[in-house]
């Protein structure tokens, strides 16, 4: 007992710092005696030892970070000399633990501390655990020793049976780093000790294996590229040989599609796709037809721009600015790109430019008339957005493939307009505008409008797939505008997609400034013309749009004015003109012609059209615009036939029908009218629709009709200026119909200055331009009665008038009730 407590009696060392390393005990380790503090140690133990018997002693600290560590090794210095490099060294043993206390003084510069040993002993012999963990240990140990070929050590380790030494001796361990030794020699339980460095060495071996396995991975991956980089280099040679036995040129050698392919900028499954592609292509002969068409299919992906996007300029004034100086009115469409482009800016502020897989691209339809400039906006709206613009053309498309490709097995396989919009626009957010939409048509080869509602579906269209691409294509990004004329041409499903933006026409004010502002520069232009030689006052554009055109877009008011300055141009290449000349509306009479639009207002009253009872002023919508419709009625002699309804203008089902209501009803409500409907029993009715080589059809005609009757049988002249539009139903009310902007607009053209209207159509007048609601008295009826009573001009003296029926050259028995107004 007596000589162990002598044994664990306090210490007093010099301490000898370690920076970022540790010495366990039982290590051997020369250290540096160029350092001061090593010096200054080694010098203060060797001059305590020579008081003292033994080797000189030194306290092993490491310090890290300039902090000491707590647990320190007893050191003794075994040999001071010369390192193999020739520096003054010292050779240094660890002998023990030391837990480190308070400091204390000593000879020499060195720091001295006092230190109490720590006992490490273990029970002997060993608990079975112990001996196991012993077992393992040195197995792990061996199998590392093993990898690194040493083998001397191993058996060194293996005499080793002391539990501690052992633990301590994975001090020589190089993978091992500063925070695990440290670690290691402040676990005083050798057993603890041991299973800690026990389970370093088991994850530094399993760490040891993955790196293997992954290092072997990798060379197995670069021998197969080599390997086949060989093999390709040897099929290249073979091919070159077999191409000068059958005398090719080295120019017919395709191009190196899988470097391509590799430096394009592709999405990672077009990418894949394109690779597999290119395996097939190797393997492929050049005679087989297959190489070709992979050919064809890898040109078209690598020259679509899946990754080519144009920015948006989100100068919303701009862009407002831009669209008003290309096109006057056409407001609806300016509000929405302007919203449009409003949206996009502030989504793209706050990071929302991508929403679930999908952009904010935008699907709108632009119907109206002919020649309002449906498609010339498109191109605009590109200008003002700065993006690309692309014109599609569907009209007479009937083949389903045209939309979405051909299948690549087909000889002459092409994609689909949509994929081909893409590729000429050079990026993924083009203007692509579909112009004619409501041409398309539909065979035994499929129907293209089906084809279009997936590309055009916001929620479908950013997975859209070609059927000769075969990948998803990203259609979310662009502004799709799609054109149309009739809009129950549109199949309802396609029609669900779109966003409706009505152009409806121009007035004539507008006419105007389009053609001042816009027609008039081209057509100089066009006829070799300069703006200081030829001008057109503001009077005869106005006369050129109100009676040489009647329309509701501008196109014959452009090839009038081309006319007019063709002949001015003419006129002075014969000498008949000099310039510069100015134009008047005096003018266009002698230039080209007489008008070919009188307004009925401005007629003689005898030849206007309504001057005999029995014929109406209708308003109605077709494939150009509004237009005035005329309806006239007619009663037959009862002696030469049954009575009955004839109706003829060439009608459809839904105007015959509204033909019989309005007979049903004034049959049945003539007596409160005051109408002698007797005539209506006895003699047979014909009601006839001018033009009649144009199908007509629509249910806004009825009002029309019932007042055609009414003033045939009541001889009262319905009124020139009045014009109107609305269903009738048997008990005389007056149902809405649609287009009345387009309607008002046409009266407004023929210089009516009245229009009835169903009362529940007054919210549509807020679509119409306030300078045309200004000329036009609008009224809003509920009733046939209210149109009859504005319609219907009084009676002279109480009486029904008389009908110069000699000047209309029918038989004098005819009576004057109006029968004979036939036109």
């Amino acid at each position: 007992m007596a000589a162990e407590s002598a044994a664990f009696t306090p210490l007093t060392l010099p301490v000898l710092p370690l920076d970022d390393e540790v010495v366990l005990p039982g290590m051997v380790v020369p250290l540096d005696l160029s350092d001061a503090e090593v010096r200054a140690a080694v010098e203060a133990a060797q001059a305590a030892a020579r008081s003292e018997p033994g080797k000189p002693r030194v306290l092993l600290v490491p310090r890290i970070d300039g902090t000491h560590a707590a647990t320190g090794v007893l050191g003794t210095v075994e040999q001071v000399g010369r390192l193999a490099d020739g520096d003054p060294g010292a050779l240094i043993r660890g002998r023990g633990r030391v837990r480190i206390g308070a400091g204390t003084t000593g000879p020499g510069a060195a720091l001295w501390v006092e230190g109490t040993r720590v006992d490490e002993t273990v029970p002997d012999p060993l608990p079975g655990q112990v001996a196991e963990l012993v077992k393992e240990y040195k197995a792990l140990a061996t199998a590392w020793l093993r990898k690194r070929g040493a083998w001397q050590v191993v058996d060194r380790v293996q005499a080793i049976d002391d539990v501690s030494a052992l633990a301590d001796n994975s001090g020589y361990s190089p993978f091992l780093s500063t925070e695990q030794k440290v670690e290691l020699l402040e676990t005083t339980d050798p057993v603890a000790r041991l299973k800690l460095a026990t389970q370093q060495l088991r994850d530094h071996l399993a760490e040891q294996d993955v790196a293997e396995t992954i290092a072997k991975d990798v060379q197995e991956g670069v021998d197969k590229q080599q390997r086949e980089f060989l093999l390709r280099r040897q099929l290249e040679a073979v091919r070159k040989e077999l191409r000068e036995i059958n005398g090719e040129q080295d120019g017919e050698e395709s191009d190196d599609y899988r470097a391509r392919v590799e430096a394009a900028d592709l999405p990672e499954k077009v990418r894949e796709a394109a690779l597999k592609e290119v395996d097939k292509l190797e393997r492929s002969s050049d005679q087989s037809p297959e190489g070709s068409w992979i050919r064809t299919w890898l040109d078209t992906v690598l020259e679509m721009p899946w990754n080519e996007r144009t920015e948006d300029a989100y100068d919303i004034r701009g862009a407002q600015s831009v669209l008003d100086a290309e096109h006057a009115g056409l407001e609806d469409v300016k509000e929405r790109i302007t919203e449009y482009l409003a949206v996009r800016k502030r989504r793209g502020d706050r990071g929302l430019g991508v929403v679930g897989g999908r952009r904010g691209g935008a699907v709108l339809a632009l119907v109206g008339p002919p020649g309002v400039g449906k498609t010339s906006l498109g191109e605009s709206v590109a200008h003002a957005m700065g993006r690309k613009f692309v014109r599609v053309a569907l009209g007479g498309v009937r083949d389903e493939a045209e939309i979405r490709g051909h299948r690549r097995t087909y000889v002459g396989a092409l994609p689909g307009r949509i994929v081909r919009a893409i590729k000429e626009a050079g990026s993924m957010n083009p203007v692509v505008l579909l112009d004619e939409i409501d041409k398309v048509g539909s065979d035994f080869r499929g129907d293209p409008a089906a084809a279009l509602l997936e590309v055009l579906d916001p929620a479908q269209n950013h997975t859209f797939r070609d059927h000769y691409l075969e990948v998803e294509l990203d259609l979310s990004d662009v502004v799709f505008l799609a054109t149309a004329n009739v809009l129950e041409a549109i199949p309802e499903a396609l029609l669900d997609r779109m966003e409706l933006v009505r152009l409806d026409g121009y007035t004539e004010d507008e006419k105007v400034v389009i053609a001042r502002d816009h027609l008039l520069p081209r057509q100089l232009e066009r006829a070799g013309l300069d703006a200081d030689e030829v001008t057109v006052d503001e009077g005869a554009l106005r006369k050129l749009a109100g009676e040489y055109t009647r329309e509701a877009g501008v196109r014959t008011l452009e090839r009038s004015i081309a006319r007019l300055l063709r002949k001015v141009a003419a006129q002075h290449e014969l000498g008949e003109r000099e310039l510069p000349f100015t134009v008047t509306d005096a003018d266009l009479r002698g230039l080209i012609g007489r008008p070919h639009h009188v307004p009925e207002s401005a007629q003689d009253p005898a030849e206007r059209r309504t001057a005999v009872p029995g014929v109406a002023t209708g308003l109605a919508v077709t494939g150009a615009g509004g237009d005035v419709l005329y309806v006239e009625a007619s009663l037959a002699d009862p002696e030469t036939g049954a009575a009955g309804l004839t109706l003829t203008g060439q009608l459809g089902d839904v105007m015959k029908e509204s033909a019989q209501i309005a007979l049903s009803f004034l049959r049945s409500h003539g007596a409160e009218l005051e109408l002698p409907v007797g005539d209506l029993k006895d003699r047979g009715a014909h009601i006839h629709f001018p033009a009649g080589a144009v199908p007509k059809d629509g249910p806004s005609a009825g009002v029309t009709m019932t007042t055609a009757l009414a003033s045939l049988l009541s001889g009262r002249l319905v009124r020139t200026d009045v014009a109107m539009t609305g269903e009738v139903s048997l008990t005389g009310r007056v149902l809405p119909i649609g287009g009345v902007k387009q309607k008002l607009l046409a009266a407004h053209r023929a210089g009516i200055t009245t229009v009835i209207i169903p009362k529940r159509n007054e919210p549509d007048l807020d679509d119409v331009p306030a300078q045309v609601l200004d000329k036009l008295d609008v009224h809003a009826v509920t009733d046939v009665r209210q149109v009859l009573e504005l319609a219907l001009a009084p009676a002279t003296n109480g009486a029904r008038p008389e009908v110069p029926v000699a000047a209309m050259g029918v038989p004098p028995r005819l009576s004057a009730l109006g029968e004979d107004a036939t036109g």
